[in-house]
């Protein structure tokens, strides 16, 4: 398999975060996060299974749990966003794209930000600067919108307590408490709201706090024990199943944003 990213950055926030820099193939994979994905020139190549034909997107968005492959190796800059599903605009675009898989969104929207995101990555201005205008992003495609159904404020209780203890043993016990539910309770409202268990959403949000640690300058074997990953096979075959590549290969983009200045 060729090497997916040359240089890449990873920037997370609260309730999501983006990959920017030059990809190349990924192969099926599905995970948590609404992802939002484009190239600052040129569209983008996705489809929902090996069998299916590439198709090209000005702006797609995948669906949370939606499999796909992304080929964004003709070109050499673009931008993944990750979008959490219980934030008001990870509703907004779930119930956007209800039904209908990949879904390609108007750019227009977000044509004036793109190239403030664009410079911001390839200047390397850092997470406030280029979370900043991801998060522009995210919220021009939402604007105007308010989801049919909003998130349980007793799961967003549960998410925060998550976020804050990935280093450490998280029980259900202990997140139905913060919820103050019943385990049985919390374990079907927590899968109605995210459409997953708990188990995978901490997985996820262990997986994405790896890529924080490495952007902040620590070894990869470092940042998987403070994610609360027991070891370098677990988070193998998370980011296997995540992302559809081990993690040798994503820490080799990381590494490379440090110590190589952007290709425009």
């Amino acid at each position: 398999m060729a090497e997916p990213v040359s240089i890449a950055q990873y920037f997370p926030w609260d309730g999501g975060a983006i990959f920017v820099g030059t990809a190349g193939t990924f192969p099926v994979h599905a995970h948590q996060a609404i992802q939002i994905c484009f190239l600052f020139e040129g569209r983008i190549r996705l489809r929902a299974n090996n069998e299916d034909p590439w198709l090209e997107y000005d702006l797609a968005v995948v669906p949370s749990q939606q499999p796909h492959a992304m080929d964004g190796s003709r070109t050499r800059y673009g931008a993944t966003i990750f979008v959490e599903p219980e934030t008001r605009e990870g509703r907004v675009l779930t119930e956007r794209c209800h039904g209908h898989g990949i879904t390609e969104l108007d750019r227009a929207p977000i044509g004036e930000v793109l190239p403030m995101l664009r410079a911001a990555a390839l200047e390397q201005r850092g997470r406030p600067a280029i979370a900043e205008q991801a998060r522009q992003v995210v919220q021009l495609l939402t604007q105007h919108t308010e989801p049919l159904v909003t998130s349980d404020e007793r799961i967003l209780r549960a998410v925060k307590y998550v976020n804050d203890h990935l280093s450490a043993p998280i029980k259900l016990t202990e997140v139905a408490r913060v919820a103050c539910l019943s385990p049985s309770r919390f374990r079907h409202l927590f899968a109605e709201q995210t459409g997953m268990a708990l188990r995978q959403y901490i997985l996820w949000r262990r997986f994405g706090s790896v890529w924080e640690h490495r952007m902040n300058g620590e070894s990869l074997s470092t940042a998987a024990h403070a994610a609360g990953f027991a070891d370098s096979a677990h988070l193998t075959r998370t980011s296997r199943r995540m992302i559809g590549v081990p993690p040798s290969l994503m820490d080799i983009a990381v590494a490379r944003a440090h110590s190589s200045p952007p290709q425009q």
